[in-house]
């Protein structure tokens, strides 16, 4: 439902604690259109010496791209599989550089917090999830990034419908 694209740009994922009982969402299974919106706030997290290589030009280019994706939708398909629902939806980015906390869990609504630590960046935030019937489900993702004194928010917001039983071959 939530693009890999956007999440992986995002963060990444290791650890999942659970503090409280893990219930799956109820949502249909098969494929599912999601519509997300991501809006940024303040200069990406670029490590000090890949800023200090570049010229005033080049910084002021990635600031514009970067404020010009703020505010796109993107529309992408996916496959829901059954085995997708035994868990969290950590959407596949399992890395190991991140621990998710379960602080909510429902059929109807999943919250998750993320801690992650990237060499000298750190990144938190939260995923909201909320299946508003079997075939519908909206969400949120807040995340603030930092590395030394750059910080970038990225908050987003998704919508997915339920398309059919069957995945497209591709996926």
């Amino acid at each position: 439902m939530i693009t890999k694209a956007l999440l992986g740009l995002t963060f990444g994922a290791c650890a999942l604690a659970w503090a409280v009982d893990y219930h799956p969402l109820d949502v249909k299974t098969g494929q599912w259109e999601s519509t997300i919106t991501v809006d940024t706030a303040g200069m990406p997290t670029i490590p000090p010496e890949t800023l200090a290589r570049m010229s005033p030009e080049m910084r002021a280019r990635i600031e514009e791209k970067t404020k010009a994706l703020s505010g796109r939708n993107r529309t992408t398909k996916s496959c829901l599989k059954k085995e997708n629902l035994d868990k969290p939806l950590l959407f596949g980015n399992e890395q190991k550089a991140c621990v998710w906390t379960l602080a909510t869990s429902s059929s109807t609504t999943q919250d998750i917090h993320i801690e992650c630590n990237h060499e000298a960046s750190k990144s938190t935030g939260t995923i909201h999830i909320q299946a508003l019937n079997p075939e519908n489900v909206k969400g949120s993702v807040q995340m603030t990034m930092t590395r030394g004194d750059h910080t970038m928010n990225i908050n987003s917001s998704f919508t997915a419908h339920w398309v059919g039983a069957a995945c497209a071959k591709e996926e």
